[in-house]
């Protein structure tokens, strides 16, 4: 029996929740893998998973071997990484996960450079405004935004991005332009975001001298960030949004600017991973790659 294979086979099942989810990330057959783990349960004399015909659950013995086998792992990883870190560059494959207006506004424009300086790297981008399960997905890094508050993950902040709320031209001449958040309530038409956990629109947020004011309430709800930056262009609305995800438009003309003296605070954005997850030399470049394009948003 090869252990150390048995072991990180183990934590891939115990980490995706599947064994055959398991089996695909790590590039072998399911077969390979249930014959390694059942080798390393008959090694331990002791079971590790209990499987059945829906789910694969982890046995008491099984989550305190892979809390000690964890941390051998990652010593395991520190000591391979120190050795070949100063012989070789970053290399290797990248799974990313990042929102949509992120991706196409902010990351896959300047990939090319990032491409050219690391050419070993190979990146494998999903790129969706619902969150995605690092673990069971096995993505290495995701781009989010908002506070962290899963304590199984390990997030390093690399910026931040401000707000803008706008219409068309059109909607204003329609609708009136408002001089204060309350006035969003009379007869306007908002166009929110819809959150991707919930499904319920997210309110538009203003403050002004500490004062602050939620406006609720829509005329179209749209769950994907592009799209609802496109609503606005589109004349369906007020928006609220990144103001990197509305600068075309703003600079177009297409939409305009209102209520700027009420900014919300700027939204943080995180590179965040597992914290059982080696950070490998590809994922801490991209990380500060990454960091080194949001340092240069509005």
């Amino acid at each position: 029996m090869d252990q150390l294979l048995a072991i990180r086979a183990f934590a891939r099942v115990v980490e995706a929740g599947s064994f055959t989810r398991a089996a695909d990330t790590l590039g072998m057959p399911n077969a390979s893998l249930t014959k390694a783990i059942q080798s390393l349960e008959a090694h331990l004399r002791v079971k590790l998973l209990q499987r059945t015909t829906r789910r694969v659950s982890v046995t008491p013995e099984g989550a305190q071997y892979y809390e000690k086998t964890q941390r051998l792992l990652k010593e395991l990883d520190d000591v391979d990484a120190s050795f070949s870190a100063a012989q070789s560059r970053p290399r290797g494959h990248l799974r990313v996960d990042m929102g949509s207006s992120v991706a196409n506004l902010i990351v896959l424009p300047a990939l090319p450079a990032f491409s050219a300086q690391y050419p070993d790297i190979r990146i494998d981008m999903g790129v969706s405004d619902k969150h995605v399960n690092l673990i069971g997905d096995n993505v290495d890094c995701v781009i989010r935004g908002g506070e962290l508050t899963d304590l199984s993950l390990v997030g390093r902040q690399v910026g931040s991005a401000s707000w803008v709320t706008c219409a068309t031209q059109g909607y204003l001449r329609e609708h009136g332009t408002p001089k204060r958040p309350s006035e969003l309530e009379e007869g306007h038409r908002i166009v929110q975001y819809l959150s991707t956990r919930t499904g319920r629109g997210m309110p538009l947020n203003f403050e002004k001298n500490g004062e602050k004011v939620e406006v609720g309430g829509r005329a179209v709800g749209v769950n994907e960030s592009n799209a609802h930056v496109a609503a606005g262009v589109a004349g369906l609305g007020v928006i609220q949004t990144f103001r990197y995800a509305a600068a075309p438009h703003l600079k177009s003309g297409a939409l305009v600017p209102i209520l700027e003296k009420w900014q919300p605070p700027p939204y943080p954005f995180y590179v965040v991973y597992p914290s059982n997850r080696y950070v490998s030399n590809r994922l801490r470049v991209f990380i500060d790659w990454t960091a080194e394009l949001f340092s240069a948003l509005e």
